[in-house]
This record gives C-alpha cells, structure tokens and sequence, in this order.
C-alpha cells in the first residue's frame, strides 16, 4: 500500500514539473515575442541599437521589430523645440551687452543615428547653447554699441545665419530666432540718456533761433514799411504843400476855435 501511494506521489510531481516547464517556455515566448515589437509615436524617431552600438537604420513613426536582448531602440524627439538662453557679448566699442535669445529649432530626423552617437541627449547644453555663445559675440563683435540698437534686425538676422551655419554641421535645424532682451551697462545707458537729451536741447535752441530770426526779419520788414512809407508821404509834401491841410482837415474834430487871433485856422481858406 505504502508503495503504491509513493508512485502516485512520484507521478503527481512529475505532472507538475511538466506543468512548470510549459508555463515557463510559454512565458519565455510571450516575452521574446512582446520584447521584439515596438512602435514610435508621431514627432519621434527611433535609434537601433546592437550591442550598445548605434546602426544606420532609423525607425521612422509606426511599428518596428528588433532582435529580443541583442537590439534595442532608442526614441528621439524631433519635433520643434524652444530654448532661451542668456547670452553677453562686447561691442566694437567694447560695451558689455547682455541679451535673451529664444530659439526655436529641431533635429534633422535623417541624422539621429548620428546625434546619438557623437553627443547624446545632452545636445541643448552641449552643442546649442554654446553655439549661441558663440554666433552672438562674433556679430556682435562687428558693430558699435549705438548700431546694435539702431540695426537690431540686421544683426539679428546675422546672428541668426552664423547660428544656424553652425548648428546644421551638428544635423540641428533652426526654425526660428529672436532677440527678447537687448541690454546695456547702468554707465553706458546714462550716456545714451544724457546725449539724447543734448541732442533735444540743441534741437530746440536752434527752432529757438529760428524763430528769433523770423520775428527779427518780420521787425525789420514792418520798418522798413514805415520807413518808406514816411518816404513817400514826405516826398508827397515836397511836391504839393496842400497835402498838408489835407491833412490837417483830416484830424479836425469840426469844432471851431473861439480866439485864434489874427491867424486863420483854416489855412489855404482864403486863397
């Protein structure tokens, strides 16, 4: 009886190992097949790796297959992206300038492969940034402190081929770039002030001299005026004494003068 129960026993355990092996094979080949499919979500692309060891083959959006345990995928964004970064350069004059760059950009999605390779995902901080460094102190480099103000879109513009020159030889695509703050030092923007406000007080002290010379040539007119017309009036009274109770008939008041002795008021009256 005893050996009896002992084979059934036996057999029971043998069943089970049996039922424990085919759940773990089953479980290995769920695990193979799911690690061997994957798929890549719309603005990225996906890096193949073997070994450790970047391939030449992208994956683009959609479903890929890899080899279980020997290949792996890396994803990469490549959607477009937005950096600010402060940036300090000098002038031609040597004035400190400080600015805000704002970058919009994207990495080439033929050229991941490429970027994960030679730097990683630390291209911001790596290759971005010091590129803006860069662009921006070698234009700004080239202009004065005042031009930076008064051609703010030539040098952005500038600064905008020079960055984006440099960045696309690390497969980086600048999609846009802006100046958001253009700052100088306290001393520098006194100076400004201080010569913008001479400029207006020249500006002002010479409309005051205009005016001056108008009002002084609109004087001189309006005498000459009287001046020539006393000419004429004298010249008039030269040539015809009459003018003269014409005259003195014009400013009388009609009022007769009760004793005028033994002239007569009215002159010429009696001729």
């Amino acid at each position: 009886m005893d050996r009896i129960i002992e084979i059934n026993e036996r057999i029971k355990n043998i069943k089970g190992g049996k039922i424990i092996k085919r759940v773990v094979i089953v479980l290995a080949i769920l695990i193979l097949f799911l690690n061997a499919f994957g798929t890549i979500g719309a603005g990225e692309r996906g890096v193949l790796l073997q070994f450790g060891a970047v391939k030449d083959k992208i994956f683009n959006e959609g479903l890929y297959i890899k080899i279980p345990f020997i290949q792996k995928v890396v994803k990469i964004d490549v959607k477009i992206q937005k950096d600010e970064i402060p940036a300090s350069a000098s002038s031609k004059d040597l004035q400190i300038v400080t600015s805000i760059i704002a970058l919009n950009y994207h990495l080439d999605p033929n050229a991941v492969n490429k970027i994960w390779q030679e730097v990683g995902k630390n291209y911001n901080t790596r290759i971005i940034a010091p590129s803006i460094q860069e662009a921006v102190k070698a234009v700004t480099a080239k202009f004065t402190a005042e031009e930076l103000i008064t051609k703010r879109e030539i040098i952005k513009d500038q600064i905008k081929i020079n960055l984006a020159e440099r960045l696309f030889e690390r497969s980086i695509l600048v999609d846009e770039f802006n100046i958001i703050d253009f700052s100088f030092s306290t001393a520098f923007n006194d100076a400004i002030e201080a010569k913008v406000t001479a400029e207006q007080l020249k500006l002002k002290a010479e409309m005051d001299l205009e005016r001056i010379k108008i009002e002084a040539n609109q004087k001189v007119a309006e005498a000459q005026g009287k001046a020539q017309a006393i000419q004429i009036e004298a010249q008039a009274l030269r040539v015809n004494a009459q003018v003269v109770e014409l005259r003195w008939i014009e400013k009388w008041d009609g009022k007769v003068p009760t004793y005028w002795g033994e002239a007569s008021p009215f002159i010429g009256i009696n001729r």
